[in-house]
């Protein structure tokens, strides 16, 4: 019981399974007390190191993003990690506000539990903008891929035009241009090359997924060597792009349509995502982010 291999154990219940001693002790059929020991001898070995981190401020780290990292724009809030994604509504309402978007203005959203949240709670006025998905649909039940949704939603709350694509992200090769060919989603489509501002999320490698999170086809999971995607473009932690077999049938803005939008705004949170963060900034799929000040710390030290 009082191996390193049983202290390495016991931490790893505790702190990064956030287990109580009382319920690690039940499990292990052992008293709480000891459990308490354990966990005393596991920082006095050195297995369990706690730091007290400096606090950063948001402003300088909203202003070290923008430099490392290249971007047009940042915001970075400090939020309770329990309401952290609907947080980032307020500073993502802001700099689409700063974007000068009008009437007749193209507005593209993607998918993701974060442009979920952002979405819902609220959008700043932007009468007439036109609201597009950045790509088709996935055949999912869960509530963070409905992407006609959030343009709904949005175009509701902006008071603007929402435009539909009722096609799957990832059809079969043959039925592509026969989606495509349809008038309504030609026009919906035709939007990607005139977007002025996009909100999208930043994926995990799907490895590090849950798959409830990703949904990702078995090509998908294949790609070892991705950092992270935006709206399914992979990239490594260098920024290069990686093909995939299902890069060329994809209904979605290519990479070279939002590389020419004049803003596109990355939302995302966790420290786990900071590699993905960096690649995105670096393939050019994002021009802004807005996150919160762990991962914006996390984000520099990787940059």
């Amino acid at each position: 019981m009082n191996s390193r291999a049983t202290l390495h154990a016991v931490a790893k219940l505790h702190y990064e399974g956030e287990m109580s001693q009382v319920d690690i002790a039940k499990r292990l059929g052992v008293s709480t007390a000891t459990i308490s020991r354990l966990l005393q001898r596991a920082r006095a070995e050195g297995i369990v190191r706690i730091e007290i981190r400096d606090l950063a401020a948001p402003d300088a780290l909203t202003s070290d993003l923008i430099g490392k990292l290249g971007l047009k724009r940042a915001a970075v809030v400090e939020a309770p990690s329990a309401g952290i994604l609907p947080a980032l509504a307020d500073p993502l309402g802001a700099m689409l506000a700063q974007a000068g978007l009008h009437a007749g203005s193209v507005l593209a959203i993607g998918w993701g539990r974060a442009v979920r949240a952002v979405v819902e709670a609220g959008l700043p006025a932007i009468p007439g903008v036109f609201v597009v998905p950045a790509t088709g649909g996935m055949q999912q039940h869960q509530p963070h891929f409905q992407v006609n949704e959030f343009v709904r939603l949005a175009a509701e709350q902006t008071g603007g035009v929402p435009h539909f694509v009722h096609a799957p992200y990832l059809p079969s090769l043959s039925s592509r241009d026969a989606f495509l060919a349809d008038p309504v989603i030609a026009d919906s489509t035709a939007l990607w090359d005139r977007i002025d501002a996009a909100v999208v999320g930043v994926g995990l490698p799907h490895g590090a997924n849950t798959p409830d999170a990703s949904a990702a086809t078995p090509s998908e999971q294949a790609l070892v060597d991705a950092a992270g995607d935006v709206i399914r473009h992979y990239f490594d932690a260098a920024g290069r792009l990686i093909d995939w077999e299902g890069e060329d049938r994809m209904i979605a803005a290519s990479p070279e349509q939002l590389r020419r939008a004049p803003l596109v705004i990355g939302v995302a949170v966790g420290e786990n995502k900071a590699e993905a963060i960096v690649g995105a900034a670096r393939a050019g799929l994002i021009s802004a982010v807005v996150t919160d000040t762990r991962t914006a710390e996390a984000i520099l030290d990787r940059a």
